[in-house]
């Protein structure tokens, strides 16, 4: 089974302590927009749900009840930390979110889908769309930043290259001309130059993750379940519950950060429908159009359009 990795923060407390600064403040580090992508996926349909854009800012629409996963793309040859928050909650550690924790390190151009908060290296809890006072922010007492999703991605630090081997000049012998002029050998003054010293040693490779399997469809196993749910109120704000135990592994590795800060840095809010509606974000009449919004009744023909005045 192929595996993720979660960044081991051994080697980079020292870096990570300089950039203790939230995702907000960290915006106007985004250097390259396409570091890598990441898309809010429907897990009953297995499609990216739809994005919309206003004043700037990305937004989808859920309902609640569904469970979603965060696809993520690393389009870059190295290996990239990626630190994800989901309500201003680290979806890794539960820690209020800080750009210097830990997050999953992804493979060269590896994507994976996101399925829950992390609970162990082989078990998450579903992410599920809950009414705000139902999502794991709000019951675990930070209700203030739910509604919103955020990546923050780093480059790895390029390992030192080992420094060269030692270079020797060979001895001069009497034949050697220096200067334009012939120098006598001296029997008594013989240079033996001292055997190389070996080469320094390389580390061992660590070892690499096996390639994620392309991003498809997962379909959940069960309805997905919020302990406690009641009806959701149309003017209630949606946030993002701890839904049911599943399977997912992932292992432990080291990963250095090429900055302090990151390179990348996204974001995408959500809410239910009619309250993006209300807000102005999404337009009352802004859907696809349809090929066949109605069955046909009868087995007509095409009758004519009204007469124009």
């Amino acid at each position: 089974m192929a595996k993720l990795n979660i960044f081991l923060r051994r080697r980079s407390v020292l870096a990570a302590a300089a950039a203790a600064i939230g995702l907000g403040g960290a915006s106007a580090a985004v250097a390259q927009p396409d570091l890598v992508d990441f898309k809010v996926v429907d897990r009953e349909t297995g499609q990216p749900l739809r994005v919309w854009r206003h004043h700037g800012r990305f937004f989808v629409a859920g309902e609640p009840g569904r469970k979603y996963a965060l696809r993520v793309t690393n389009h870059t040859g190295g290996r990239l930390l990626v630190v994800m928050s989901v309500d201003g909650v680290n979806i890794l550690s539960g820690e209020t979110a800080g750009v210097d924790q830990r997050g999953y390190v992804f493979d060269p151009y590896q994507t994976w889908d996101l399925t829950g908060w992390r609970k162990s290296d082989s078990e998450v809890a579903a992410f599920v769309f809950a009414p705000l006072p139902k999502s794991y922010a709000a019951r675990t007492g930070r209700p203030a930043d739910v509604g919103v999703i955020g990546v923050a991605a780093f480059r790895e630090k390029a390992a030192p290259l080992p420094p060269p081997p030692p270079v020797y000049s060979p001895p001069v012998s009497a034949q050697t001309t220096i200067r334009g002029g012939a120098r006598a050998a001296d029997s008594g003054d013989r240079f033996t130059p001292p055997p190389p010293s070996p080469l320094p040693g390389s580390a061992a490779p660590m070892a690499m993750p096996p390639a994620a399997p392309a991003a498809r469809a997962s379909r959940p196993v069960n309805e997905a379940t919020v302990t406690g749910a009641r009806l959701h109120r149309d003017d209630e704000k949606l946030g993002t519950g701890h839904g049911e135990r599943e399977w997912s592994v992932v292992r432990t590795v080291e990963f250095e950060r090429a900055t302090n800060r990151p390179e990348m840095v996204q974001q995408i809010e959500y809410d239910t429908y009619d309250r993006l509606v209300a807000a102005g974000v999404i337009r009352a009449v802004d859907h696809p159009p349809r090929p066949f919004p109605m069955k046909p009744d009868g087995e007509g023909y095409v009758p004519d359009p009204p007469p124009e005045y």
